[in-house]
């Protein structure tokens, strides 16, 4: 029983999009299917909310699947129940079979023992590779080891791996990116990075709380008022220890629907009715500088709308830099992934995680309970 990460975006035609955790998990299902192992895989998709709903059905990763690995994937229409049981009872050696979403029972986010033990009761041994759910103390990634001889999967352990040798013994000097929207989602990242991280580099529209209380004019761009003591603590703390880089100038505009008057700034100043969307040149040009010199490198969260090709320069040249430097890079975050794929250079980093919120946990110094529970069970 291998509990994958096929939480893969699907358009509006149910068509997949990106199916980069299918290709990471291949891994492990080859190997196990090697050894002639019968492979049932669990999953979830989306957020159904333990209702069945058909355009989060698993079968369109079943269909590409079966490409990636070049044999027959069959799809169960249930993840649990009496056809389960006796479908994967009678499975070959080295047959790989699909059970349908694991979200279509509240169950499985309530990590009901009964529901856990079902799903363990079809397998003979437990493989967690869902690196990206491992945050999450669900039936499928806690509840099963309580019933069955649990590891895990390759994946999960280079994702492990590192992340703890980044965090443990990174080498030096150690450069933590930090982007994104709100300084809210990431203090507690930021609170861990300050003992550990030698220089954090701070873009995306967060940057703009900071900036203000640094007493900077921010224009309109994007603040968290309720976030201004936290971040006055932030700054002082940091004191000599470690070095919080902050913009130098931006892209702004003043209207970021229609994206069509933008201009650089001249310094950390933005305008009144002006909005800040991207870091400017000058920047880029002291993140490159930070970046080129550091042994190791942390990237999460990206330096501005970088959906937007207009507001996307900063991102690029921030991506550019970590794979052109020597440094191990380790890239964290949804975002901050489909950023580095944007520009082409997802062969240039070290490692590009598969899970955005369970990486950001990492980040902050947090244990995973999809991990805990393997350990746990080998300590058993």
């Amino acid at each position: 029983l291998i509990r994958v990460d096929f939480n893969v975006p699907l358009d509006s035609q149910g068509n997949i999009t990106d199916d980069s955790r299918i290709k990471a998990a291949l891994k492990t299902i080859n190997y196990c299917r090697g050894k002639g192992a019968k492979v049932i895989l669990i999953s979830h998709l989306g957020r159904p909310k333990g209702q069945r709903k058909n355009e989060l059905s698993l079968k369109p990763v079943a269909a590409r699947l079966s490409q990636l690995i070049n044999a027959s994937v069959s799809m169960l229409d249930d993840c649990v129940g009496r056809q389960v049981k006796e479908r994967t009872e009678q499975m070959r050696e080295s047959e790989v079979v699909l059970l349908e979403n694991l979200r279509f029972h509240p169950e499985e986010k309530n990590n009901d023992p009964a529901f856990a033990k079902e799903l363990a009761s079809l397998a003979d041994l437990y493989v967690n590779d869902a690196f990206g759910a491992a945050h999450r103390a669900h039936a499928s990634t806690e509840g099963v080891t309580h019933f069955l001889e649990s590891a895990a999967g390759f994946l999960m352990k280079k994702e492990l791996d590192y992340f703890q040798k980044a965090l443990a013994a990174p080498r030096k000097p150690f450069v933590f990116v930090l982007g994104g929207a709100k300084v809210s989602d990431k203090i507690p990242v930021i609170e861990n990075m300050m003992e550990k991280a030698d220089t954090i580099l701070i873009g995306g529209a967060m940057a703009y709380t900071f900036l203000k209380v640094k007493k900077a004019e921010v224009g309109s761009s994007r603040l968290e008022q309720g976030m201004f003591e936290v971040v006055e603590k932030i700054l002082a703390k940091a004191g000599g220890r470690v070095d919080i880089v902050l913009p130098l100038d931006h892209l702004v505009t003043d209207n970021i629907e229609a994206a069509q008057n933008t201009k650089e700034t001249n310094g950390v100043d933005i305008d009144s009715g002006w909005i800040g969307v991207d870091i400017g040149p000058k920047t880029e040009k002291e993140f490159e500088g930070k970046i080129k010199k550091a042994g190791t490198v942390v990237w999460n969260g990206p330096m501005g709308i970088f959906e937007v090709d207009k507001f996307a320069k900063g991102t690029g040249a921030v991506a550019k830099a970590i794979a052109e430097s020597e440094a191990v890079s380790i890239i964290g975050g949804g975002d901050t992934a489909a950023a580095v794929k944007k520009f082409g250079l997802e062969d240039k980093m070290s490692h590009i995680s598969t899970g955005g919120g369970a990486s950001l946990e990492l980040l902050e110094g947090k244990e995973l309970p999809g991990v805990t529970a393997l350990s746990n069970r080998e300590k058993q």
